[in-house]
């Protein structure tokens, strides 16, 4: 592996690429604690824990996101993270709030979404059982 003085980071989310740039450090937090990654960091795979997962580009640029729980692989000088939900602000200061209110909202529409998907297998029940029914 040559040395390089950046690493190209993409944080993905389920129906999207939230971030896709270059970066000269990175910082997370896995379940054992936190950590920082460099361009010329060993290769890794490490499961995330909710928390703040700070991107620093080139430029002096920091990039702080409030992300849920997902996986981070870095293989040479490319990094991917795959993230449930995410968030993205300039005010650690507010983070707390953005996050828990945006991860609220996506909570109640995935609750509503699992209780539609019951609400449907429970009918797929009912139908075959009267199928049966008709059968016998």
């Amino acid at each position: 592996m040559t040395m390089a003085t950046e690493m190209r980071v993409y944080l993905r989310l389920p129906s999207r690429i939230m971030f896709d740039g270059s970066a000269v450090r990175l910082r997370g937090e896995a379940p054992n604690g936190s950590f920082g990654i460099l361009p010329n960091h060993v290769d890794l795979v490490t499961p995330l824990v909710s928390s703040v997962l700070l991107i620093a580009q080139a430029d002096g640029t920091e990039r702080i996101f409030g992300i849920d729980e997902g996986l981070l692989v870095k293989k040479g000088h490319r990094v991917e993270v795959a993230v449930r939900r995410a968030v993205e602000t300039d005010d650690l200061d507010q983070m707390r709030d953005i996050v828990r209110d945006s991860f609220a909202g996506l909570e109640d529409e995935e609750r509503a979404a699992r209780a539609a998907l019951s609400r449907l297998e429970a009918d797929m029940v009912r139908r075959f059982a009267s199928l049966r029914k008709a059968q016998g």
